[in-house]
């Protein structure tokens, strides 16, 4: 076999694949729901929009980048590249929350997480971003 993975030491651990899954279904669930409460709209996401000092005309199109990207991610063969913009658009978000002084701390652990889950899902990546092991 002539397989990129082929010996069981160059597989994964199951546990860390499905933990990578799980922590991927999380993120879809949040930024799903963050993507369809801006297309809805509704008076507290124009409050929202107001205290950060953006236009509502910018909620449609904030809505549309944010699930592309989800779906992008989701994609085995795209995850990375959505990986990577859905990165930009959080640290977009981040500014944006740190302009006004609000705390972006959940920005942040949210960009963490999905490199977090990428990492544990996709092999490559182990051979890209290297860890030590204890022997």
């Amino acid at each position: 076999m002539n397989d990129a993975i082929s010996t069981p030491s160059q597989r994964p651990h199951t546990a860390l694949v499905w933990i990578g899954r799980l922590i991927a279904a999380a993120l879809a669930f949040m930024f799903g729901m963050s993507g369809v409460m801006k297309l809805k709209g509704g008076p507290e996401l124009a409050e929202g929009m107001a205290h950060l000092g953006l236009p509502d005309s910018m909620v449609f199109p904030l809505a549309i980048l944010e699930l592309t990207c989800l779906v992008l991610y989701l994609l085995p063969w795209t995850s990375v590249v959505g990986a990577i913009l859905l990165t930009g658009y959080l640290g977009g978000a981040m500014c944006t929350h740190w302009r006004v002084g609000d705390p972006f701390v959940v920005q942040a652990g949210l960009g963490v997480l999905v490199w977090l889950s990428l990492f544990l899902r996709d092999k490559r990546l182990w051979k890209l971003i290297p860890f030590r092991t204890l022997k």
